[in-house]
Protein backbone atom coordinates (compact mmCIF):
# COMPACT_ATOMS: atom_id res chain seq x y z
CA UNK A 1 0.00 0.00 0.00
CA UNK A 2 1.43 3.23 -0.73
CA UNK A 3 2.01 6.15 2.09
CA UNK A 4 -0.39 8.95 2.22
CA UNK A 5 -0.07 11.42 -0.30
CA UNK A 6 0.13 13.92 2.30
CA UNK A 7 3.56 13.07 3.23
CA UNK A 8 4.46 15.30 0.36
CA UNK A 9 3.85 18.35 -0.86
CA UNK A 10 4.74 20.02 -3.97
CA UNK A 11 7.80 20.98 -2.68
CA UNK A 12 8.61 16.85 -3.56
CA UNK A 13 8.43 17.63 -7.00
CA UNK A 14 10.99 17.95 -9.33
CA UNK A 15 11.98 20.95 -9.84
CA UNK A 16 11.99 20.74 -13.75
CA UNK A 17 15.32 20.58 -14.78
CA UNK A 18 16.19 18.77 -17.87
CA UNK A 19 18.40 15.60 -17.56
CA UNK A 20 21.25 16.14 -20.21
CA UNK A 21 24.34 13.58 -20.59
CA UNK A 22 24.62 13.14 -16.35
CA UNK A 23 23.50 16.92 -15.16
CA UNK A 24 20.26 18.10 -14.40
CA UNK A 25 19.65 21.87 -16.49
CA UNK A 26 17.33 24.42 -17.20
CA UNK A 27 16.09 23.56 -21.20
CA UNK A 28 16.65 25.25 -23.78
CA UNK A 29 13.28 24.83 -25.42
CA UNK A 30 10.00 26.33 -25.09
CA UNK A 31 7.94 26.99 -21.77
CA UNK A 32 5.44 24.24 -20.45
CA UNK A 33 3.39 23.65 -17.27
CA UNK A 34 2.90 20.46 -15.15
CA UNK A 35 -0.66 20.95 -14.18
CA UNK A 36 -2.44 18.29 -11.21
CA UNK A 37 -5.48 17.22 -13.10
CA UNK A 38 -7.68 16.50 -9.82
CA UNK A 39 -8.02 20.93 -9.16
CA UNK A 40 -5.53 22.65 -12.18
CA UNK A 41 -3.09 23.91 -9.43
CA UNK A 42 0.30 24.32 -11.10
CA UNK A 43 3.35 21.40 -10.14
CA UNK A 44 5.90 23.26 -12.18
CA UNK A 45 6.58 25.99 -14.74
CA UNK A 46 9.32 24.44 -16.95
CA UNK A 47 11.69 24.67 -19.91
CA UNK A 48 11.26 21.76 -22.62
CA UNK A 49 14.23 20.28 -24.01
CA UNK A 50 15.51 22.27 -27.33
CA UNK A 51 17.58 21.12 -30.18
CA UNK A 52 20.58 22.14 -28.29
CA UNK A 53 20.21 19.94 -25.90
CA UNK A 54 19.40 16.96 -27.92
CA UNK A 55 22.70 17.64 -29.60
CA UNK A 56 24.65 17.45 -26.44
CA UNK A 57 22.53 14.33 -25.40
CA UNK A 58 23.29 12.74 -28.90
CA UNK A 59 27.11 13.25 -28.79
CA UNK A 60 27.27 12.16 -25.04
CA UNK A 61 25.20 9.23 -25.94
CA UNK A 62 26.98 8.12 -29.02
CA UNK A 63 30.63 8.68 -26.64
CA UNK A 64 29.06 6.52 -23.82
CA UNK A 65 27.80 3.46 -26.15
CA UNK A 66 31.01 3.04 -27.76
CA UNK A 67 33.47 3.18 -24.68
CA UNK A 68 34.26 -0.52 -24.18
CA UNK A 69 33.96 -0.06 -20.54
CA UNK A 70 29.84 -0.50 -20.99
CA UNK A 71 29.70 -1.60 -24.54
CA UNK A 72 32.08 -5.00 -24.08
CA UNK A 73 31.35 -5.11 -19.83
CA UNK A 74 29.94 -8.94 -19.08
CA UNK A 75 26.06 -8.95 -19.38
CA UNK A 76 26.17 -9.94 -15.45
CA UNK A 77 28.15 -6.90 -14.39
CA UNK A 78 25.43 -4.93 -16.86
CA UNK A 79 23.04 -6.80 -14.40
CA UNK A 80 24.28 -5.22 -11.28
CA UNK A 81 23.36 -1.52 -12.39
CA UNK A 82 19.58 -2.74 -13.28
CA UNK A 83 19.09 -4.33 -10.26
CA UNK A 84 20.58 -1.03 -8.05
CA UNK A 85 17.67 1.10 -10.23
CA UNK A 86 15.30 -2.05 -9.32
CA UNK A 87 16.31 -0.74 -5.66
CA UNK A 88 16.06 2.97 -6.20
CA UNK A 89 12.65 2.88 -7.50
CA UNK A 90 11.29 0.54 -5.36
CA UNK A 91 12.76 2.50 -1.82
CA UNK A 92 11.48 5.42 -3.30
CA UNK A 93 7.85 3.82 -4.91
CA UNK A 94 6.00 6.70 -2.40
CA UNK A 95 7.35 9.56 -3.43
CA UNK A 96 7.37 8.53 -7.64
CA UNK A 97 3.83 7.87 -6.77
CA UNK A 98 3.23 11.33 -5.85
CA UNK A 99 4.89 13.12 -8.38
CA UNK A 100 2.67 10.75 -11.04
CA UNK A 101 -0.72 11.61 -9.56
CA UNK A 102 0.59 14.84 -9.20
CA UNK A 103 1.05 14.64 -13.01
CA UNK A 104 -1.05 12.57 -14.70
CA UNK A 105 -4.45 12.64 -12.44
CA UNK A 106 -4.00 9.06 -11.50
CA UNK A 107 -4.71 7.54 -8.04
CA UNK A 108 -2.58 7.34 -5.72
CA UNK A 109 -2.86 3.43 -5.55
CA UNK A 110 -2.40 2.94 -8.71
CA UNK A 111 0.49 5.06 -9.75
CA UNK A 112 2.16 3.14 -6.36
CA UNK A 113 1.62 -0.30 -8.24
CA UNK A 114 2.89 1.48 -11.58
CA UNK A 115 6.47 2.30 -9.37
CA UNK A 116 6.43 -1.46 -8.50
CA UNK A 117 6.11 -2.68 -11.45
CA UNK A 118 8.72 -0.62 -13.02
CA UNK A 119 11.57 -1.67 -10.27
CA UNK A 120 9.90 -5.10 -11.43
CA UNK A 121 10.81 -4.49 -14.80
CA UNK A 122 14.83 -4.18 -13.99
CA UNK A 123 14.82 -6.63 -11.64
CA UNK A 124 13.70 -8.29 -14.69
CA UNK A 125 15.80 -7.46 -17.03
CA UNK A 126 18.67 -7.81 -14.72
CA UNK A 127 17.54 -11.53 -14.11
CA UNK A 128 17.24 -12.07 -17.69
CA UNK A 129 21.18 -10.64 -18.42
CA UNK A 130 22.35 -13.05 -15.70
CA UNK A 131 21.04 -15.90 -17.39
CA UNK A 132 20.43 -15.09 -21.08
CA UNK A 133 22.25 -17.99 -23.23
CA UNK A 134 23.89 -17.31 -27.18
CA UNK A 135 23.42 -20.21 -29.15
CA UNK A 136 26.12 -22.62 -31.64
CA UNK A 137 24.27 -23.35 -34.14
CA UNK A 138 24.49 -27.24 -35.84
CA UNK A 139 27.47 -26.95 -37.97
CA UNK A 140 27.17 -27.67 -42.22
CA UNK A 141 30.77 -27.54 -42.79
CA UNK A 142 34.50 -27.69 -41.48
CA UNK A 143 33.30 -25.13 -39.42
CA UNK A 144 32.02 -24.05 -36.21
CA UNK A 145 28.88 -21.77 -36.29
CA UNK A 146 27.45 -19.30 -33.90
CA UNK A 147 24.77 -16.76 -33.19
CA UNK A 148 25.60 -13.74 -30.81
CA UNK A 149 23.62 -10.72 -29.70
CA UNK A 150 25.38 -7.57 -29.11
CA UNK A 151 24.44 -3.03 -28.87
CA UNK A 152 22.68 -1.71 -31.26
CA UNK A 153 24.17 1.68 -29.94
CA UNK A 154 22.38 4.55 -29.11
CA UNK A 155 18.29 3.95 -28.71
CA UNK A 156 15.16 6.82 -29.11
CA UNK A 157 12.26 5.95 -26.21
CA UNK A 158 9.30 8.05 -26.68
CA UNK A 159 6.51 7.70 -24.00
CA UNK A 160 3.48 8.68 -23.25
CA UNK A 161 1.21 10.38 -21.00
CA UNK A 162 -0.40 7.53 -19.49
CA UNK A 163 1.69 5.37 -17.63
CA UNK A 164 4.93 7.59 -17.80
CA UNK A 165 6.84 5.35 -14.92
CA UNK A 166 5.97 1.53 -16.11
CA UNK A 167 6.63 2.62 -19.79
CA UNK A 168 9.68 3.90 -19.27
CA UNK A 169 10.84 1.32 -17.22
CA UNK A 170 9.80 -0.92 -20.09
CA UNK A 171 11.90 0.59 -22.69
CA UNK A 172 15.19 2.15 -20.59
CA UNK A 173 15.83 -1.42 -19.10
CA UNK A 174 15.95 -3.90 -21.90
CA UNK A 175 17.84 -0.90 -23.61
CA UNK A 176 20.61 -0.69 -20.98
CA UNK A 177 20.10 -3.74 -20.63
CA UNK A 178 21.66 -5.23 -23.89
CA UNK A 179 24.65 -2.43 -24.03
CA UNK A 180 22.88 0.70 -24.88
CA UNK A 181 22.49 4.20 -24.61
CA UNK A 182 19.01 5.95 -24.32
CA UNK A 183 17.49 9.09 -25.63
CA UNK A 184 14.14 9.21 -23.39
CA UNK A 185 11.89 11.73 -24.47
CA UNK A 186 8.77 11.80 -21.92
CA UNK A 187 5.20 13.62 -23.43
CA UNK A 188 5.25 17.18 -22.38
CA UNK A 189 1.65 16.49 -20.31
CA UNK A 190 3.42 14.56 -17.57
CA UNK A 191 7.15 15.67 -17.42
CA UNK A 192 7.63 15.68 -14.33
CA UNK A 193 8.34 11.42 -13.36
CA UNK A 194 10.78 10.62 -16.10
CA UNK A 195 13.03 13.07 -13.89
CA UNK A 196 12.36 11.84 -10.95
CA UNK A 197 13.35 8.70 -12.91
CA UNK A 198 16.36 10.31 -13.79
CA UNK A 199 17.45 10.72 -10.10
CA UNK A 200 17.22 7.55 -9.01
CA UNK A 201 19.09 6.34 -12.20
CA UNK A 202 21.63 8.90 -11.63
CA UNK A 203 22.25 7.56 -8.33
CA UNK A 204 22.86 3.88 -9.09
CA UNK A 205 25.99 5.01 -10.77
CA UNK A 206 24.90 3.90 -14.14
CA UNK A 207 27.50 6.11 -16.30
CA UNK A 208 27.49 9.44 -17.35
CA UNK A 209 26.01 9.78 -21.02
CA UNK A 210 23.94 6.65 -20.85
CA UNK A 211 20.85 7.91 -20.29
CA UNK A 212 19.22 11.69 -21.06
CA UNK A 213 15.89 12.36 -20.27
CA UNK A 214 14.04 15.33 -22.41
CA UNK A 215 10.56 16.41 -22.22
CA UNK A 216 9.85 18.27 -25.05
CA UNK A 217 6.99 18.41 -28.12
CA UNK A 218 7.30 15.90 -31.27
CA UNK A 219 7.89 18.71 -33.69
CA UNK A 220 10.51 20.28 -31.20
CA UNK A 221 12.58 17.47 -30.23
CA UNK A 222 10.52 14.21 -31.28
CA UNK A 223 11.14 14.31 -35.06
CA UNK A 224 14.75 15.71 -34.59
CA UNK A 225 15.64 12.49 -32.26
CA UNK A 226 13.67 9.67 -34.58
CA UNK A 227 15.37 11.31 -38.06
CA UNK A 228 18.96 12.00 -36.14
CA UNK A 229 21.37 9.02 -38.11
CA UNK A 230 22.76 8.14 -35.04
CA UNK A 231 20.00 6.67 -33.68
CA UNK A 232 20.22 3.04 -34.37
CA UNK A 233 16.04 1.97 -33.21
CA UNK A 234 12.92 3.87 -32.06
CA UNK A 235 10.41 2.79 -29.38
CA UNK A 236 7.48 4.42 -29.24
CA UNK A 237 3.97 4.10 -27.59
CA UNK A 238 1.67 6.42 -28.38
CA UNK A 239 -0.61 7.92 -30.91
CA UNK A 240 -1.54 5.93 -34.49
CA UNK A 241 -1.00 9.44 -36.62
CA UNK A 242 2.14 10.14 -34.54
CA UNK A 243 3.56 6.33 -34.85
CA UNK A 244 2.98 6.16 -38.96
CA UNK A 245 5.15 9.32 -38.96
CA UNK A 246 7.73 7.67 -37.20
CA UNK A 247 7.33 4.71 -38.87
CA UNK A 248 7.70 6.68 -42.55
CA UNK A 249 10.87 8.22 -40.52
CA UNK A 250 12.03 5.11 -39.72
CA UNK A 251 11.67 3.54 -42.87
CA UNK A 252 14.17 5.70 -44.61
CA UNK A 253 16.96 4.90 -43.18
CA UNK A 254 15.82 1.44 -42.61
CA UNK A 255 15.87 1.88 -38.80
CA UNK A 256 14.04 -0.22 -36.77
CA UNK A 257 11.22 0.65 -35.44
CA UNK A 258 8.80 -0.73 -32.27
CA UNK A 259 5.39 0.66 -32.37
CA UNK A 260 2.75 0.36 -29.81
CA UNK A 261 0.05 2.60 -30.56
CA UNK A 262 -4.28 2.82 -30.60
CA UNK A 263 -6.76 -0.08 -29.51
CA UNK A 264 -10.69 0.06 -29.73
CA UNK A 265 -10.40 -3.61 -28.08
CA UNK A 266 -13.46 -5.94 -27.88
CA UNK A 267 -14.74 -7.57 -25.21
CA UNK A 268 -16.67 -10.81 -25.54
CA UNK A 269 -19.52 -12.10 -23.08
CA UNK A 270 -21.61 -15.35 -23.63
CA UNK A 271 -24.14 -16.90 -21.88
CA UNK A 272 -21.87 -19.80 -19.74
CA UNK A 273 -19.91 -16.71 -18.50
CA UNK A 274 -19.73 -15.86 -14.73
CA UNK A 275 -21.87 -13.12 -14.91
CA UNK A 276 -20.22 -11.32 -11.50
CA UNK A 277 -16.62 -12.27 -12.84
CA UNK A 278 -17.52 -10.53 -16.26
CA UNK A 279 -18.89 -7.41 -14.99
CA UNK A 280 -16.19 -6.87 -12.66
CA UNK A 281 -13.61 -7.80 -14.98
CA UNK A 282 -15.53 -5.25 -17.66
CA UNK A 283 -15.91 -2.45 -15.10
CA UNK A 284 -12.20 -2.89 -14.33
CA UNK A 285 -10.69 -3.00 -18.19
CA UNK A 286 -12.56 -0.45 -18.92
CA UNK A 287 -12.59 2.42 -16.58
CA UNK A 288 -9.80 1.45 -14.42
CA UNK A 289 -7.02 4.65 -15.54
CA UNK A 290 -10.26 6.83 -16.48
CA UNK A 291 -10.16 4.80 -19.56
CA UNK A 292 -7.12 6.22 -20.67
CA UNK A 293 -5.65 3.50 -21.27
CA UNK A 294 -4.76 1.59 -25.18
CA UNK A 295 -5.58 -1.92 -23.95
CA UNK A 296 -9.24 -0.39 -22.57
CA UNK A 297 -12.08 -2.90 -23.54
CA UNK A 298 -13.55 -0.31 -25.01
CA UNK A 299 -16.03 -2.04 -27.21
CA UNK A 300 -18.66 -4.33 -25.55
CA UNK A 301 -20.05 -7.76 -27.55
CA UNK A 302 -22.90 -9.41 -24.89
CA UNK A 303 -24.91 -12.41 -26.38
CA UNK A 304 -28.15 -11.18 -27.75
CA UNK A 305 -29.85 -13.78 -24.98
CA UNK A 306 -28.56 -12.10 -21.44
CA UNK A 307 -27.80 -8.56 -23.13
CA UNK A 308 -30.74 -6.49 -21.13
CA UNK A 309 -30.19 -8.24 -18.27
CA UNK A 310 -26.22 -8.07 -17.75
CA UNK A 311 -26.22 -4.15 -19.32
CA UNK A 312 -28.70 -3.41 -16.76
CA UNK A 313 -26.31 -4.79 -14.22
CA UNK A 314 -23.46 -3.15 -16.08
CA UNK A 315 -24.99 0.01 -16.05
CA UNK A 316 -25.77 0.13 -12.54
CA UNK A 317 -22.58 -0.84 -11.17
CA UNK A 318 -20.98 2.01 -13.60
CA UNK A 319 -23.25 4.46 -11.81
CA UNK A 320 -21.78 3.41 -8.33
CA UNK A 321 -18.24 3.72 -9.19
CA UNK A 322 -16.99 6.36 -7.07
CA UNK A 323 -15.26 9.20 -8.78
CA UNK A 324 -12.71 11.63 -6.61
CA UNK A 325 -9.59 12.61 -6.29
CA UNK A 326 -6.73 10.94 -7.14
CA UNK A 327 -5.34 10.72 -3.41
CA UNK A 328 -8.56 9.50 -2.08
CA UNK A 329 -8.26 5.40 -1.27
CA UNK A 330 -11.38 4.92 -2.25
CA UNK A 331 -11.44 6.68 -5.53
CA UNK A 332 -11.76 4.22 -8.87
CA UNK A 333 -11.91 6.96 -11.24
CA UNK A 334 -9.71 10.02 -10.92
CA UNK A 335 -9.39 12.71 -13.21
CA UNK A 336 -8.00 12.94 -16.42
CA UNK A 337 -5.13 14.49 -17.86
CA UNK A 338 -5.54 17.53 -19.42
CA UNK A 339 -8.82 20.19 -20.26
CA UNK A 340 -8.33 19.60 -23.65
CA UNK A 341 -8.49 15.99 -23.35
CA UNK A 342 -11.75 15.85 -21.67
CA UNK A 343 -13.44 18.28 -24.52
CA UNK A 344 -11.86 15.65 -26.81
CA UNK A 345 -13.54 12.82 -24.77
CA UNK A 346 -17.03 14.76 -24.78
CA UNK A 347 -16.65 15.13 -28.44
CA UNK A 348 -16.70 11.69 -29.34
CA UNK A 349 -19.79 11.05 -27.04
CA UNK A 350 -21.74 13.74 -28.62
CA UNK A 351 -20.60 12.50 -32.10
CA UNK A 352 -22.38 8.59 -30.47
CA UNK A 353 -25.72 10.47 -29.68
CA UNK A 354 -25.62 12.33 -32.78
CA UNK A 355 -25.55 8.74 -34.56
CA UNK A 356 -28.08 7.51 -32.69
CA UNK A 357 -26.19 6.16 -29.50
CA UNK A 358 -28.18 6.06 -26.27
CA UNK A 359 -26.21 7.38 -22.88
CA UNK A 360 -27.20 5.01 -20.79
CA UNK A 361 -24.45 6.01 -18.03
CA UNK A 362 -22.61 9.28 -17.53
CA UNK A 363 -21.74 11.39 -21.21
CA UNK A 364 -21.14 14.81 -18.79
CA UNK A 365 -18.54 16.08 -16.02
CA UNK A 366 -19.23 15.24 -12.44
CA UNK A 367 -20.94 18.12 -10.62
CA UNK A 368 -20.17 19.45 -7.58
CA UNK A 369 -17.84 21.31 -5.36
CA UNK A 370 -15.15 18.40 -4.93
CA UNK A 371 -14.83 18.42 -8.87
CA UNK A 372 -14.35 21.99 -9.09
CA UNK A 373 -11.45 23.16 -11.16
CA UNK A 374 -10.85 19.57 -11.85
CA UNK A 375 -10.56 17.85 -15.16
CA UNK A 376 -12.92 15.10 -14.50
CA UNK A 377 -15.54 13.25 -17.27
CA UNK A 378 -18.47 10.46 -15.41
CA UNK A 379 -17.76 6.78 -16.60
CA UNK A 380 -20.09 6.73 -19.97
CA UNK A 381 -22.03 3.34 -21.31
CA UNK A 382 -23.64 4.05 -24.70
CA UNK A 383 -25.66 1.67 -26.65
CA UNK A 384 -27.88 1.73 -29.65
CA UNK A 385 -25.79 2.12 -32.18
CA UNK A 386 -24.21 -0.67 -34.13
CA UNK A 387 -19.86 -1.83 -34.76
CA UNK A 388 -19.79 0.94 -38.28
CA UNK A 389 -20.38 3.95 -35.45
CA UNK A 390 -17.89 5.99 -35.36
CA UNK A 391 -17.65 5.82 -31.29
CA UNK A 392 -17.12 1.73 -31.89
CA UNK A 393 -14.40 2.59 -35.15
CA UNK A 394 -12.13 5.38 -33.21
CA UNK A 395 -10.26 5.32 -29.89
CA UNK A 396 -11.33 7.58 -27.21
CA UNK A 397 -9.02 7.14 -24.96
CA UNK A 398 -11.33 8.05 -22.25
CA UNK A 399 -14.08 6.63 -19.94
CA UNK A 400 -16.27 5.27 -22.99
CA UNK A 401 -17.43 2.14 -23.13
CA UNK A 402 -20.21 1.06 -26.27
CA UNK A 403 -22.02 -2.02 -25.63
CA UNK A 404 -23.92 -4.34 -28.53
CA UNK A 405 -25.54 -7.54 -28.89
CA UNK A 406 -24.09 -10.92 -31.10
CA UNK A 407 -25.71 -13.36 -31.84
CA UNK A 408 -23.40 -16.38 -32.24
CA UNK A 409 -19.20 -17.25 -32.37
CA UNK A 410 -18.96 -16.26 -36.33
CA UNK A 411 -21.14 -12.64 -35.93
CA UNK A 412 -18.99 -12.06 -32.94
CA UNK A 413 -15.22 -12.98 -34.45
CA UNK A 414 -16.35 -10.72 -37.40
CA UNK A 415 -17.12 -7.33 -35.90
CA UNK A 416 -13.99 -8.25 -33.49
CA UNK A 417 -12.41 -7.79 -36.38
CA UNK A 418 -14.02 -5.68 -38.42
CA UNK A 419 -11.78 -2.64 -37.00
CA UNK A 420 -8.68 -1.19 -38.02
CA UNK A 421 -6.89 -2.06 -34.42
CA UNK A 422 -5.76 -5.19 -33.52
CA UNK A 423 -4.54 -4.76 -29.53
CA UNK A 424 -6.26 -6.85 -27.18
CA UNK A 425 -9.13 -8.53 -26.67
CA UNK A 426 -11.21 -9.98 -24.09
CA UNK A 427 -13.48 -13.70 -24.16
CA UNK A 428 -15.77 -14.17 -20.85
CA UNK A 429 -17.02 -18.38 -20.28
CA UNK A 430 -16.37 -21.14 -18.72
CA UNK A 431 -15.91 -22.80 -22.30
CA UNK A 432 -12.37 -22.44 -22.35
CA UNK A 433 -12.17 -24.42 -25.23
CA UNK A 434 -14.34 -22.30 -26.83
CA UNK A 435 -12.86 -19.36 -25.49
CA UNK A 436 -9.55 -20.37 -26.96
CA UNK A 437 -11.15 -20.80 -30.48
CA UNK A 438 -12.50 -17.07 -30.08
CA UNK A 439 -8.92 -15.72 -29.06
CA UNK A 440 -7.44 -17.27 -31.95
CA UNK A 441 -9.64 -16.13 -34.70
CA UNK A 442 -9.64 -13.10 -33.25
CA UNK A 443 -6.50 -10.67 -35.02
CA UNK A 444 -4.69 -9.03 -31.58
CA UNK A 445 -1.73 -9.16 -29.64
CA UNK A 446 -2.96 -10.08 -26.08
CA UNK A 447 -6.52 -12.54 -25.50
CA UNK A 448 -7.70 -12.31 -21.66
CA UNK A 449 -9.90 -15.50 -21.07
CA UNK A 450 -12.04 -14.46 -18.06
CA UNK A 451 -9.94 -12.11 -16.92
CA UNK A 452 -8.63 -8.48 -18.34
CA UNK A 453 -5.67 -5.61 -18.16
CA UNK A 454 -3.17 -8.72 -16.20
CA UNK A 455 0.41 -8.43 -17.50
CA UNK A 456 3.35 -9.92 -16.49
CA UNK A 457 6.70 -8.34 -17.30
CA UNK A 458 8.18 -12.14 -18.61
CA UNK A 459 5.18 -12.33 -21.13
CA UNK A 460 5.74 -10.79 -24.30
CA UNK A 461 3.22 -7.36 -25.32
CA UNK A 462 2.67 -6.12 -28.49
CA UNK A 463 0.19 -5.42 -31.61
CA UNK A 464 -1.35 -5.85 -34.91
CA UNK A 465 -2.98 -3.98 -37.60
CA UNK A 466 -2.86 -0.28 -36.94
CA UNK A 467 -1.73 -1.08 -32.89
CA UNK A 468 1.65 -1.62 -34.42
CA UNK A 469 3.97 -4.15 -34.39
CA UNK A 470 7.00 -5.66 -32.25
CA UNK A 471 7.38 -6.72 -29.35
CA UNK A 472 8.19 -5.58 -25.40
CA UNK A 473 8.89 -7.23 -22.62
CA UNK A 474 9.89 -10.96 -21.74
CA UNK A 475 13.50 -12.49 -23.94
CA UNK A 476 12.35 -10.68 -27.19
CA UNK A 477 11.72 -7.78 -25.61
CA UNK A 478 15.36 -7.47 -24.67
CA UNK A 479 16.65 -9.06 -27.70
CA UNK A 480 14.28 -6.58 -29.79
CA UNK A 481 17.26 -3.90 -28.63
CA UNK A 482 20.48 -6.17 -29.82
CA UNK A 483 21.83 -7.05 -33.15
CA UNK A 484 21.97 -10.68 -34.03
CA UNK A 485 25.28 -11.65 -35.59
CA UNK A 486 26.68 -14.78 -36.97
CA UNK A 487 29.42 -16.19 -36.43
CA UNK A 488 31.49 -18.68 -38.85
CA UNK A 489 34.74 -20.09 -36.86
CA UNK A 490 37.31 -22.30 -38.88
CA UNK A 491 40.16 -24.30 -37.26
CA UNK A 492 40.39 -27.82 -39.31
CA UNK A 493 42.91 -26.92 -40.99
CA UNK A 494 41.10 -27.31 -44.61
CA UNK A 495 41.36 -25.16 -47.30
CA UNK A 496 38.19 -23.70 -49.29
CA UNK A 497 38.08 -26.06 -52.24
CA UNK A 498 37.48 -23.21 -55.10
CA UNK A 499 40.76 -21.75 -54.25
CA UNK A 500 43.19 -24.99 -54.60
CA UNK A 501 44.11 -24.56 -58.05
CA UNK A 502 44.81 -21.10 -58.66
CA UNK A 503 46.65 -21.51 -55.06
CA UNK A 504 48.70 -24.49 -56.74
CA UNK A 505 49.37 -22.48 -59.81
CA UNK A 506 50.83 -19.56 -57.73
CA UNK A 507 53.33 -22.11 -56.04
Amino acid sequence: MPASATDFTTADLPDGRIFVAGAFREGRGAEIESRFPADGSLNRVMREAGPEDLDEAMIAAQKAAADPTWRDLLPHRRADYLYRISQGIAANADRIAYIQSRDTGKTIRETHALALSAAGTFRYFAAALETMEEAITPSRGPWMTLSRYEPIGVVAAITPWNSPIASDAQKVAPALAAGNAVILKPATWSPLVGLEFARIVTESGLPTGLLSVLPGGGQTIGDRLVSHPAIGRISFTGGTKVGHAIASKAAQRLVPVSLELGGKSPTIVFPDADIDQALAGILYGMFSSSGQSCIAGSRLFIHRSIYNEFLMRLVAATKALKVGHPFDPDTQVAPLIHPAHVAGVARWVDIARAEGGRVLAGGMAPDGEAYKGGYYYLPTIVDGVDNTATICREEVFGPVLVAMPFDNEDDVIFMSNDNQYGLACGVWSRDLGRAMAVGKAITTGTVWINTYKQFSISTPFGADKESGFGREKGLEGLRAYMRQKSYYISDSGVKIPWALSAMDASS
